[in-house]
């Protein structure tokens, strides 16, 4: 182990990352995961374990415009050497990291801060074109079937407050005994011209969650199903006549696009040179 004086010493970090080659951000065996890079780069500046955690749980081909995790390092109290300055840690890292992930921003924080259990809210958006695009298929759902925005519009509004999701989630192994019980904080959807964007803020999040509630608004867009159809779904009723598995949205139109925490583990990507 490299020694450096201080003990335990913690960072939040804040990245930003294309999902399509990686199975997800959570470390998995025998996959490329987006913290298994972070883990190997962080690991391989300051020569010995780190711990590291992350907001959320990204799954494989999902991206995230600022995922919030937290860093830490053990030190070897005998040694006379010191931490490194952030500056060189924000350097060293994002040389050691691969392209498709990039390190926005890291700043020091009180050892009892967690990136997971101290988020507030997570926001995520979902992007749906209109059309065929030669340059953004890896970041968006490209849905052929005319689409009626202001019934989506309608449908997405229903999603603030308090839902039983069990009818938009996938049973995690992870948590098989996890509430289905959700407060959506806000949700809507807009049009960008030839984008539709939906986005959702909520305290957390089922498994797979965004990406059927975003299928069943795309089948109100289509009219295979009505606005009272989805207001059912979210009581928590499932209607054995529309398979919401079938329609999961595509991971790639998917990004993790903000964490929020109390004030003062306030998490906003600054950048740095």
């Amino acid at each position: 182990m490299s020694g450096y004086t201080g003990g335990l010493k913690s960072w939040r970090l804040i990245l930003e990352y294309d999902g399509t080659k990686y199975s997800g951000w959570q470390e998995q065996r025998n996959a490329r995961t987006v913290q298994g890079q972070l883990r190997k780069a962080a690991q391989g500046f300051f020569g010995c374990e780190v711990e590291i955690q992350g907001a959320g749980r990204t799954d494989a081909g999902v991206h995230a415009r600022a995922q919030v995790a937290h860093l830490r390092v053990t030190a070897d109290r005998t040694s006379k050497q010191r931490f490194p300055a952030v500056e060189e840690i924000f350097r060293a890292l994002n040389q050691r990291l691969p392209s498709d992930v990039c390190l926005l921003d890291i700043s020091e924080v009180d050892n009892r801060f967690h990136a997971r259990h101290d988020a507030l809210a997570r926001t995520y958006i979902y992007q749906i074109s209109k059309r065929r695009t030669a340059f953004f298929k890896k970041y968006v759902w490209w849905v052929k079937e005319p689409l009626d925005v202001p019934a989506m519009a309608r449908a997405a509004e229903m999603l603030s407050g308090r839902h039983d999701f069990v009818a938009f989630r996938a049973h995690d192994p992870a948590r098989p005994d996890e509430s289905t019980i959700v407060v959506v904080e806000d949700a809507g959807i807009e049009a960008d011209g030839d984008l539709i964007i939906f986005h959702i803020t909520a305290s957390h999040f089922l498994w797979r969650m965004v990406r059927r509630i975003v299928g069943m608004l795309a089948k109100v867009g289509t009219g295979e199903i009505t606005p009272e159809d989805f207001r059912l779904l979210l009581e928590g009723k499932p209607n054995p006549k529309i398979d919401v598995a079938a329609w999961t949205a595509p991971a790639a139109g998917l990004f993790l696009e903000r964490v929020e925490y109390a004030a003062k583990n306030k998490a906003r990507p600054k950048g740095r040179a």
